[in-house]
């Protein structure tokens, strides 16, 4: 099956613009919306959702911790309620605007330090994987390819949770299979190494780490970021790599 492509949109609020919406949205297959706590707001979501819906595009919730000024890339020590109660909120929030736009909210990818949290703590995977599968329908949950892809899709069958497996375009990954923080060089690749990537992906379902191992990953959607210009910039191609 060939790669779907996903990308974290909808991250404007107020009069602060933040990511190339428009110009990404023709060539994507999945839109991730914030939903307020990192980013967004009720008329940029609205927007969004718009703009999707004009571009036949799937629509998937894009929660966070309630970290509007760190842009959601800070961990928070929240309890298993609290992240199950911010995973509802948020995510009751874009299913409920995206019906009234009549569109069907899919699936759920957790955004920053939620994310990486979720990839890197059992107990913060096990209170997002609880969140979605008493959610009061079935949603699908993406979460990072990784090694441990059997492991994670082991828990999520215990909970009866259907999941997604994310890999990236624009980002480099750590020897562990985790991506490379940002604050180390090189994480976040060229266009020349983006598309290198993303054409190993296609033909030998492999990446190659910082150290230049060679990781395989099984993934069913590919992430380009909307607030890396590189990315907006090679989407077209990338489009085309991975055909669709």
């Amino acid at each position: 099956m060939a790669l779907q492509l996903n990308c974290d949109l909808g991250e404007s609020f107020g009069s602060w613009t933040m990511g190339m919406d428009a110009a990404v949205m023709p060539y994507i297959d999945q839109a991730n919306i914030a939903c307020g706590f990192h980013a967004g707001d009720p008329v940029v979501m609205r927007n969004t959702l718009a703009l999707a819906k004009k571009n036949d595009v799937s629509i998937g919730a894009h929660p966070a911790y309630q970290d509007l000024v760190g842009f959601g890339r800070r961990s928070m020590n929240c309890s298993t309620e609290e992240i199950i109660a911010l995973m509802h909120y948020q995510v009751a929030a874009m299913d409920g605007m995206a019906a009234t736009a009549g569109l069907k909210l899919e699936y759920v990818k957790p955004h920053g330090a939620l994310y990486n949290d979720m990839m890197a703590k059992p107990d913060v995977r096990n209170a997002i994987m609880v969140a979605m599968s008493d959610y009061q329908r079935p949603l699908t949950l993406m979460l990072q390819a990784t090694p441990q892809y059997a492991e994670h899709k082991a828990e999520a069958d215990r909970l009866g949770l259907n999941l997604s497996f994310e890999a990236f375009a624009d980002r480099c990954y750590d020897d562990d299979g985790k991506l490379l923080a940002r604050s180390k060089a090189g994480a976040v690749h060229s266009k020349e190494k983006m598309l290198a990537q993303v054409q190993q992906l296609c033909t030998d379902g492999t990446v190659t780490t910082v150290s230049g191992n060679t990781l395989p990953l099984q993934a069913d959607t590919l992430c380009v970021h909307g607030d890396n210009e590189a990315g907006v910039q090679a989407i077209q191609e990338i489009r085309e790599l991975i055909g669709g």
